[in-house]
């Protein structure tokens, strides 16, 4: 009886049947998947000694497309983030015709080849494109082609993050807050903004972090130009095509320890104010 009831006890005790196999399988998968190749992009690099890492890391044509590449993921990842918002605010809360059809084309980027939408926006964006030899700015072969090719692969990010929250909001708060005097503007600052900032500021991270590695969009309408419109990804790829595993990983593993450095931060960002909210609540 005594043992009975000590093997009850502990089975009390399991809350989750199947814990361990669960996160043995899993760490096995993170491992394969995740940890192991990472591993070997920092197995690779120190394996070029101190100069030859410093030689890569001080190369100023990769620290110019470093740049590039950080700044251009950044502010598209921000335009994203203001139009991402509403076009989720309108799918969530309005009703109109196509919307269905709006709603399906969100997603078209996620299926789309990376490499025909940069053919497509080259072939509209460029001096003689469709849309192209309207405008009085050049875009095609610029910092701003860029941009635009990072914004199309990275507002379905944003869009899909904030659009249930949104769906998720009582109407009733904001009458509230109207009836209580609050304008337009203080109910989406002290209302609607603090229960979506979490959604917004993961769909941003989501964004940015897909920015930073895309290849096949920008290429193309990016023109290639060194120490102007080359972005790291491309200056990895010509290191590999050259043989250079080792330079390629040094690059990688350079561009892999700044981004996780930002995104970081922005995780830090969101944490400071959840904990700030808890706070105020208390």
């Amino acid at each position: 009886m005594m043992k009975k009831a000590h093997v009850a006890t502990n089975r009390r005790k399991n809350v989750l049947p199947g814990f361990g196999l669960s996160l043995g399988v899993t760490l096995v998968y993170v491992s394969a998947i995740v940890v192991i190749p990472l591993s070997m992009v920092f197995i690779w690099t120190a394996s070029l000694g101190a100069e030859g890492i410093w030689n890569v890391f001080s190369d100023k044509r990769v620290l110019r497309s470093l740049q590039l590449t950080v700044t251009t993921s950044f502010v598209a990842a921000l335009i994203n983030v203001v139009f991402g918002l509403l076009i989720a605010w309108v799918l969530a809360r309005y009703s109109f015709p196509g919307k269905k059809i709006l709603d399906a084309l969100i997603d078209l980027p996620f299926a789309l080849p990376t490499a025909v939408a940069g053919i497509a926006l080259t072939t509209l964006y460029s001096p003689n494109g469709w849309i192209g030899q309207f405008l009085q700015v050049k875009v095609a072969y610029t910092s701003l082609g860029i941009i635009l090719a990072l914004i199309f692969i990275g507002i379905p990010f944003v869009i899909r993050t904030v659009q249930p929250v949104i769906e998720g909001l009582q109407q009733e708060v904001e009458e509230a807050a109207a009836i209580l005097g609050a304008t337009r503007r203080q109910t989406f600052l002290h209302v609607l903004l603090p229960a979506l900032f979490p959604a917004i500021m993961t769909g941003f991270s989501l964004a940015f972090a897909r920015a930073l590695g895309e290849y096949g969009s920008v290429v193309f309408i990016a023109g290639n130009i060194p120490f102007k419109t080359e972005i790291t990804p491309l200056m990895i790829m010509s290191k590999l095509e050259q043989y250079d595993y080792h330079g390629a990983a040094a690059i990688a593993c350079l561009m892999l320890l700044l981004s996780f450095f930002i995104l970081l931060l922005i995780h830090g960002l969101q944490w400071y104010v959840e904990r700030k909210k808890q706070v105020k609540v208390r």
